[in-house]
């Protein structure tokens, strides 16, 4: 019985691209400024040869180890760009982005709404949280991202209700061929702007994307098992199974779940942790991005064992240097750790190396 498990460590880079300056992103560097300015060390991650990916040296490997670099192909530097290239799909055309969306598009949605510029999560309920206690409209916002996000007191305004509204944006956009990649819910609570905190409860509506290594895994009769926040980045294409989590902590414990219980049927574990980014990469905090890395590979060391002969993967999706200016994504190559890989990973290889080794593993061309 095969089975392979795929983790993404969402935002974690490890150098510019070589098109980085292309999305202003020159000298971005999301691991390599974590080593050098706070320390950085981490050993089990190592032990797959994650100092050989940074060009730091050589450190001793397990037997089954490989690693290699991979640049993005697709034109854009989202999750959802990333995770669907990762999966197969290489983006010739970006998605559409906005730095105001048109006042008609809002209010077929169903305004009216605040904000509508961009700015980042804190930002934006610094600026409008206590405007909407008081007006009670949910407030939309982007960001360099093709998102549109559309953010609510999770009480106050109600979180079903916030759902429904994202769900409608979505059906929208699609029905009018914009192509913004994912509409996001961002539902917080607190009762001042010193208070405002956004919640676990994050929905993610992405445009349904085509035919991935998911479709095909599935059509074969691999059981697809999506983890954290993958069923929202492929609107449930290929997703035989979905495992919401509320944080990296509570991702790796269903990992370790899933892992252990699930032994008969061939399947895929396709994991997003998703601190890296959303806590500590897009608030520039390189002391929290340095502990969640920390607390990840202590998780590791004590898995590791436990993968035996099987299929381990770990990659990311984009980079979020804590280090750099602006608050948005860096376009930067990610790191390729594989054990137990069906074949060497090529270390100038785009995103779509993972759907190969996916699909070798498997058993499908």
């Amino acid at each position: 019985m095969k089975r392979a498990l795929v983790i993404v460590l969402d935002s974690v880079g490890c150098g510019a691209a070589p098109d980085a300056a292309d999305f202003g992103d020159a000298g971005a560097d999301t691991l390599g400024h974590l080593f050098e300015r706070d320390n950085l060390e981490l050993p089990n991650l190592a032990r797959l040869g994650l100092l050989e990916a940074l060009g730091r040296g050589k450190s001793p490997t397990l037997p089954g180890a490989a690693w290699a670099r991979m640049s993005e192909k697709s034109v854009g530097k989202d999750t959802t760009t990333g995770h669907w290239e990762l999966a197969g799909c290489v983006l010739e055309r970006p998605f559409d982005t906005f730095t105001k969306f048109p006042e008609d598009l809002l209010d077929e949605i169903g305004g009216p709404f605040l904000g509508n510029f961009a700015a980042s999560g804190t930002e934006i309920l610094e600026q409008l949280g206590e405007e909407h206690l008081r007006a009670g409209h949910p407030i939309v916002y982007t960001s360099a991202d093709s998102v549109l996000q559309i953010a609510a007191h999770e009480e106050r305004y109600g979180l079903e209700k916030l759902w429904v509204l994202c769900k409608r944006a979505r059906e929208v956009l699609d029905a009018r061929g914009i192509r913004i990649g994912r509409v996001i819910a961002r539902p917080f609570l607190g009762d001042s702007a010193a208070t405002f905190k956004r919640t676990s409860n994050r929905h993610d509506y992405s445009l349904m994307p085509p035919e991935t290594v998911l479709n095909r895994l599935q059509a074969a009769g691999v059981q697809t098992i999506g983890v954290g926040k993958i069923s929202d980045i492929f609107a449930g294409s290929g997703i035989g199974e979905s495992h919401p989590t509320k944080s990296n902590a509570d991702g790796m414990t269903v990992i370790e779940e899933l892992w252990a219980e699930r032994r008969t049927q061939p399947h895929l574990i396709f994991a997003n942790l998703v601190d890296f980014d959303m806590l500590y990469g897009h608030r520039r905090d390189p002391a929290g991005y340095a502990r969640c890395l920390r607390e990840f590979d202590t998780w590791l060391g004590g898995f590791l064992p436990e993968v035996g002969g099987d299929f381990l993967l770990i990659t990311a999706d984009h980079g979020n240097d804590p280090y750099h200016a602006g608050t948005d994504h860096t376009r930067e190559q990610v790191p390729l750790l594989t054990l137990n890989a069906p074949f060497a990973p090529g270390d100038s290889g785009d995103f779509t190396q993972v759907a190969r080794l996916v699909a070798h593993h498997f058993t499908l061309d």
